[in-house]
């Protein structure tokens, strides 16, 4: 049995992961594992009320969900115990709720073993926060992805713009500032590169240039 080749895709909130990442997964005909999607599946199964049970309770709750992948490229497909997960998790406020869950010992032990049992079964581009450090610190190739809070909140806001739900770009950009205080300053798995990782700095280039250089250190 070959082994899977894994590429890790990390980066802050609004970097552009999600998109580079599945097109870097369809370039590589493998299946693309959002990671932040499953942290925002707990968020919004467990609600606020996650944050205050005993760790025996969180545990038990935390082995009802059961992650599964389908597919690959943009067209993977990520499921909870069998039903995909969808666009009701893409709101701020489970973004920023996934975030205080992902500072919880016990939600970060559900998770990576699910992660790497998926890592375990396929090929796949890992897009996350800790892929490279934590989940898959022995993938084949590693890339981290950073931008300034500013350039990030206008893109989101350009997105929330296009669907439809636009907000204020002064709390969007706040939001964003919360969401790297939370990420890079928790004492789990903070946010960071990876060692050997490729550092590219997203903030002046467009989604070709940054797509062209991951490829480029993927295939090299």
């Amino acid at each position: 049995m070959s082994v899977p080749f894994i590429v890790t895709l990390d980066g802050p909130a609004g970097v552009g992961k999600s998109t580079l990442a599945k097109r870097v997964a369809t370039a590589l005909g493998i299946a693309y594992l959002d990671t932040g999607a499953m942290f925002r599946t707990l968020a919004r199964g467990l609600g606020e009320e996650g944050l205050a049970l005993p760790g025996p309770e969180l545990t038990k709750r935390l082995a009802a969900f059961s992650f599964s992948l389908s597919g690959s490229g943009g067209d993977t497909v990520l499921a909870c115990n069998g039903t995909p997960v969808g666009q009701e998790i893409r709101t701020e406020a489970v973004g920023l709720l996934a975030a205080r869950l992902a500072a919880i010992p016990e939600v970060r032990a559900a998770l990576k073993a699910a992660q790497q049992a998926l890592g375990r079964q396929f090929s796949l581009v890992a897009e996350g926060r800790d892929m490279g450090t934590e989940i898959f610190p022995k993938a084949s190739r590693k890339i981290f992805l950073e931008a300034s809070p500013e350039v990030r909140a206008l893109r989101r806001f350009h997105q929330l713009e296009e669907a439809g739900t636009p907000q204020d770009i002064a709390s969007l950009t706040e939001q964003i500032r919360q969401r790297d205080e939370l990420d890079r300053n928790r004492p789990i798995a903070p946010l960071r590169p990876a060692a050997g990782a490729l550092i590219i700095d997203t903030s002046a280039l467009d989604i070709e240039g940054v797509f062209a250089a991951i490829m480029q250190r993927v295939r090299g």
